[in-house]
């Protein structure tokens, strides 16, 4: 890519799609890209680039048409000239679009929600001359399905930095021994949203079941949200099921795991953390939901069980515990599958498919 890349991306939280967009920038700018990002100066996203080579431009999109938002990003552009433009999140998609087409600079969007399109966005993405690209197969049909052409919503793999995942030595003794448990422990994981939604009361039976029958079993939580105090009152008084809350450091944790679990009731666009639990060597457990599937290798690098269902969630947590055999074959297979989302890997793909002729209806 010969000249400069602008992504704008103004949210300030850091969720999944702020992630994204930092691992990709990060990525690209270690390909020798030339990368600028206009960010909220006080997100998430300004401080997770601020020491890397990507430079930062300060803007502020409230709602699509935000004046200050749009002379920040006009701004921008007449200064820097960039080769393309890049958006994620869906209140900057328009202004992004008469804005490119103003300066006769090629858009790209990025599509990680699977929310019901307004009609507005839904004409923009289908005749608009831009780049759709979806982070997973799962979101691309689903945009297909809301009658987005199909031959206009590309995918790239949900990029990781899968060595930031790979546990520090030591991790597993030294965070067991926070938690009060031994090394005899089965410690399964889970690491998101505290929300209905995600299974977390699905998971919780199941592991409560799963202890019944094998003592050894506990349960790891790191998260919080909206239905946090609901969910700490259920599980109070039950000493195996250890709730630490949202922690930045969540790689030593997956240490002290034999394994993690993403038992989403709700479909997820993707399954993030278990690319973050394969690249540390664990087995997983995921449900049958969403792109999911997609995130793992079902029957290689862990077990792919129906939503919902307390049962089968029990008796996959028992037979990972009881069959250390099954573990370590699972474990061992997890880091080669999550090669396809490596940050370098999808970088490559990225500047590919950009640089690549391509006519847009």
């Amino acid at each position: 890519m010969r000249g400069p890349l602008l992504w704008v991306g103004t949210n300030p939280g850091g969720g999944g799609t702020e992630t994204h967009m930092i691992t990709l920038l990060r990525a690209l700018a270690g390909q020798g890209v030339e990368c600028h990002a206009l960010v909220h100066p006080q997100g998430k996203i300004a401080a997770a680039l601020a020491a890397s080579p990507v430079q930062l431009h300060p803007g502020i999109f409230h709602n699509s048409a935000d004046p200050r938002g749009i002379a920040a990003l006009d701004r921008a552009l007449r200064q820097l000239r960039p080769q393309l433009l890049v958006g994620s999140f869906s209140k900057e998609y328009w202004p992004l679009a008469l804005l490119s087409r103003l300066h006769r600079i090629p858009l790209l969007l990025f599509r990680h929600m699977d929310l019901r399109l307004r009609p507005s966005t839904r004409w923009l993405l289908s005749h608009w001359p831009l780049r759709l690209v979806a982070i997973s197969r799962y979101l691309q049909q689903r945009l297909r399905a809301q009658g987005i052409p199909a031959a206009r919503v590309e995918y790239l793999p949900n990029p990781v930095r899968l060595a930031d995942f790979v546990p520090p030595s030591g991790a597993r003794e030294a965070r067991r021994a926070e938690l009060g448990i031994g090394d005899e422990v089965f410690l399964l994981g889970y690491v998101g949203a505290w929300h209905r939604g995600k299974g977390i009361f699905t998971l919780a039976d199941a592991i409560d079941a799963a202890h019944e029958q094998d003592s050894r079993i506990h349960g790891l939580w790191i998260g919080g949200g909206a239905h946090e105090a609901e969910f700490r009152q259920y599980l109070a008084g039950k000493p195996w099921q250890h709730l630490l809350g949202w922690t930045d450091a969540v790689t030593p944790w997956y240490g002290a795991m034999d394994a993690l679990a993403l038992p989403s009731v709700e479909p997820d666009t993707f399954g993030r953390v278990l690319v973050e639990a394969q690249a540390a060597g664990l087995p997983v457990l995921g449900a049958e939901i969403g792109g999911i599937p997609e995130a793992f290798a079902p029957g290689k690098s862990g077990l792919l069980l129906p939503p919902g269902e307390v049962g089968a969630w029990r008796e996959a947590i028992l037979a990972l515990a009881q069959d250390l055999a099954m573990r370590t074959r699972l474990a061992e297979e997890g880091p080669v599958f999550v090669q396809r989302f490596a940050a370098q890997r999808v970088a490559e793909e990225f500047l590919r498919s950009v640089e690549a002729p391509r006519s847009i209806a």
